[in-house]
């Protein structure tokens, strides 16, 4: 994989609420409309602080493009900060079991946010988003499975990987790249 793929690149976004925020706008949307929104979310809120965008009216956050459901998760994981019920500090400290879990305990924020945000936000080296369909299909291909692993399948898989789980994923992605963009042999001539 890493012959095909070469280095992963180390993609990585802010580690405190910004990039929380940027997870929740991207989640089942294309790049593009995450990029378009987000850029609306930081002209209205040039900080994009957690108490200025709770506070804020629905009115002001649907003109930035946000879904009724991600404002109400921005909204929950503002009010978790306020609260000190979230410490997205403290989480780098944690091991990922228990700093997916503190993310999961605030309503809105599911498995995938939890792990893609321990994995670009705080660079967490075992983060493991086994719900993401790109890594089942990533698996599928580079480990020569007939059929793609569904999220119990790759938890699994993914135990032979510990404490490097994140490591293994980003090869993952970037091997699924290539794969999909035919240019798997040109890599290896």
């Amino acid at each position: 994989m890493l012959q095909a793929a070469g280095h992963p690149p180390l993609r990585r976004r802010e580690p405190g609420f910004a990039g929380l925020a940027w997870i929740v706008v991207g989640q089942q949307v294309s790049t593009a409309s995450a990029n378009a929104i987000y850029a609306r979310l930081n002209a209205a809120f040039p900080k994009l602080e957690a108490c200025a965008l709770g506070a804020a009216s629905d009115e002001t956050l649907r003109g930035c493009g946000l879904s009724s459901p991600k404002m109400k998760t921005l909204r929950a994981i503002a009010q978790a900060l306020e609260t000190k019920t979230l410490d997205l500090d403290a989480l780098a400290a944690m091991s990922a079991e228990e700093a997916h879990a503190a993310l999961c305990a605030v309503h809105g924020i599911g498995p995938w946010t939890a792990d893609i945000f321990l994995l670009f936000c705080l660079g967490h080296p075992d983060a493991w988003p086994a719900g993401d369909l790109a890594l089942q299909e990533a698996a599928r291909i580079a480990l020569g499975l007939r059929t793609r692993p569904d999220t119990k399948k790759l938890e699994k898989i993914g135990e032979r990987w510990r404490p490097h789980r994140g490591v293994a994923a980003r090869l993952l992605w970037a091997y699924y790249r290539v794969m999909k963009e035919g240019r798997a042999g040109m890599a290896l001539a």
